[in-house]
């Protein structure tokens, strides 16, 4: 894990804070990943409101990325002007969007949330696996 209020992001320009956190993508790791996002946006005194929001999305791409991730899953918060960008990498392959052994009450829902709280959601799939990147936007 990492926390820095360096000018330097790995979003690729320059960020007020940001923090880094990689565990291993099994779903026990889900519940670090959503206290860590909680406790650090308390700490950067990011609203409750918004807060909440951003910790539903940091548990709902945990979630799908131990689900589907192999080895690893990482998760990046950084805080720039307002804006909570959230970044959760996995080692998995593409996700098969229709799974007809699943019924749709108890899988499927995550994406949507995701969607309806964030400002922007953009997914990606690399050689190492898939990234999963939102914005939120955060009251001063």
């Amino acid at each position: 894990m990492t926390d820095s209020a360096s000018p330097t992001s790995l979003l690729g320009r320059p960020c007020r804070r940001q923090a880094l956190l990689t565990l291993p993508a099994q779903e026990a790791h889900v519940s670090a990943a959503r206290h860590f996002a909680a406790d650090l946006l308390e700490t950067w005194s990011v609203p409750t409101s918004e807060r909440d929001s951003a910790v539903l999305i940091v548990d709902e791409l945990a979630t799908n990325a131990a689900q589907y991730g192999h080895e690893r899953m990482t998760l990046l918060l950084a805080l720039d002007h307002g804006t909570l960008h959230i970044v959760v990498t996995d080692s998995g392959a593409a996700v098969e969007r229709h799974r007809p052994d699943l019924a749709p009450d108890e899988h499927g829902r995550g994406t949507g949330i995701v969607q309806y709280l964030a400002q922007s959601t953009e997914i990606h799939q690399t050689r190492s696996g898939r990234e999963v990147r939102t914005c939120l936007r955060c009251s001063p």
